[in-house]
This record gives structure tokens, C-alpha cells and sequence, in this order.
């Protein structure tokens, strides 16, 4: 129970970091079960279904706009550390949110039902609070040092490149026209998910440079979500392209999983 000194707002941060912690291992154990219905493993049955291109826009907007309207209220806004660990972030969600859905635009791609694209939203909009307010207020900037910092963002950029790289090859052969085909050359010949790979190692990135529970809490549910699902993706490209998919290409771990 917080004490009687919490304000409102340190109540609120508690609890959803604390969600961030249950949620993340019962995301992982779900997704053993279930592949979420969007991109390769659409169908029918969950509804009302949005454009891919407004959907990413809409459900990753929350990204930019809590973070512009939280961070300039923190004791923090001025320091030239928080300006420049909240910039890696703002650079992700920025290419993901504004950029990202115009390479979709008029590619054959699957539908997103409007019940993922909520979650979706609702995720962001719980994270955007919880990096930018923490970075923004609640961080201890003295803790935090510019090795470390220079440590993460190496491992950051090197996840950003990859991640961005990888969507553009997935996105190229859709521009094809000829729907989902069998994706060839450079970490693709590893792994099955180098999109996937790339975004795990930005946010572990993340998670040096802001050396916190909310940094490693975000990148634990980037696992949750993304490992069980680069696996679904190995076996789906497995049974569709059974002659073409190297059997020892693994899910998102090079030699491992």
C-alpha cells in the first residue's frame, strides 16, 4: 500500500511499472498458444480489421505524443543526459510511427483487426509514460553514467540498424507484388526474424543506458512478445516454403533459437 507522503502520480508509476513485471511472463505464456492474428498469421474471426498503414500509425502514435507532453513537466527536462537518452527513444518510435506505415503504403499487405491494434496502443501508451516520466523525473541522473550511456547507445544503433534494414527488405518484397516470399541475404540467412533480432537489441540497449527497472521491465516485454512470435514465423515459413527455408535457419537467435 503506498504511504500517505505518495503523491497520486508516484502511485500511478508504481503500479504500472509493477504490471509491466506480471504481464510480461503471462504475454510469453500466452503467445505459446496463440499467434496474434495480424501480418502473416491473419484470419478472420476477430472483427472489425484496420489498414496496416493507419494501424501502425495510429497504435504506435502514443510513442511521440505522451512523451512531447510528459517530459517538459519533469525536474529532469533540462539536463543534457535525459534530452539525450529520450532521444534514442523518440528516434525509434519516430521511424516506426511517421515512417514505417508510408513503406506500407499501397504494398499487399494483411489487415490488422482493430482489437490488436487497441492493445497495441494501450501498451504504448502505458510504456510512453512510464520511459518519459522516469527519464523525465523520477531518474537519478548521478547513477547514470556517460560509459554506460555510450555502451547502450553502440548496442542501441547497432538494433537499429538491423531492425530498419530487415523491415525494408520485408517491405521490398511486398512492392514486388507477388505477397509473401521467402526473404534471402544478409542476417536472413541466420535467422528468420532479423527484424525481430534488431529490435530486442535496441532495447537491450536501452536498458544499459538507462541501467533501471523501467529500461529492463520494457525490454523484458519486447521478449515476451517478440520471441514466441519470430518462432510462429520460423514455422510458418517452414510450411510454406518447405523447399526454399533452411531447416537450420533459426527463429531470432543466430545458433540458438
Amino acid at each position: 500500500m503506498a504511504s500517505s507522503s505518495t503523491s497520486p502520480d508516484e502511485a500511478l508509476f508504481s503500479i504500472v511499472l509493477i504490471s509491466f513485471y506480471i504481464f510480461a511472463p503471462l504475454t510469453y505464456l500466452c503467445l505459446q498458444f496463440l499467434d496474434a492474428p495480424y501480418g502473416k498469421h491473419f484470419r478472420s474471426g476477430w472483427g472489425a480489421s484496420l489498414d496496416p498503414t493507419i494501424a501502425w500509425a495510429i497504435m504506435e502514435s502514443p510513442t511521440l505524443f505522451i512523451t512531447l507532453s510528459i517530459f517538459p513537466l519533469g525536474s529532469n527536462r533540462s539536463s543534457p543526459l535525459a534530452l539525450c537518452l529520450i532521444s534514442f527513444y523518440l528516434l525509434h518510435y519516430f521511424h516506426r510511427t511517421c515512417l514505417y506505415p508510408l513503406y506500407l503504403l499501397n504494398k499487399p499487405s494483411s489487415s490488422v483487426p482493430l482489437s490488436i491494434a487497441s492493445s497495441a496502443f494501450l501498451f504504448n501508451l502505458l510504456n510512453a509514460y512510464l520511459q518519459s516520466r522516469w527519464i523525465s523525473h523520477y531518474a537519478d541522473l548521478d547513477l547514470i553514467s556517460w560509459a554506460r550511456v555510450l555502451l547502450g547507445s553502440a548496442v542501441f544503433f547497432a538494433g537499429f540498424a538491423l531492425n530498419v534494414w530487415s523491415d525494408r527488405v520485408l517491405v521490398g518484397l511486398k512492392k514486388q507484388g507477388k505477397g509473401y516470399r521467402m526473404p534471402r541475404g544478409g542476417m536472413f540467412e541466420l535467422v528468420s526474424c532479423p527484424n525481430y533480432l534488431g529490435e530486442l537489441i535496441e532495447w537491450l540497449g536501452w536498458a544499459i543506458m538507462t541501467w533501471s527497472w523501467v529500461g529492463f521491465g520494457f525490454f523484458l516485454n519486447t521478449w515476451a512478445n517478440l520471441v514466441p512470435r519470430a518462432r510462429s514465423h520460423r514455422r510458418w515459413y517452414l510450411d510454406k516454403f518447405p523447399e526454399e527455408c533452411p531447416r537450420s535457419r533459426k527463429a531470432i537467435i543466430p545458433l540458438v533459437y
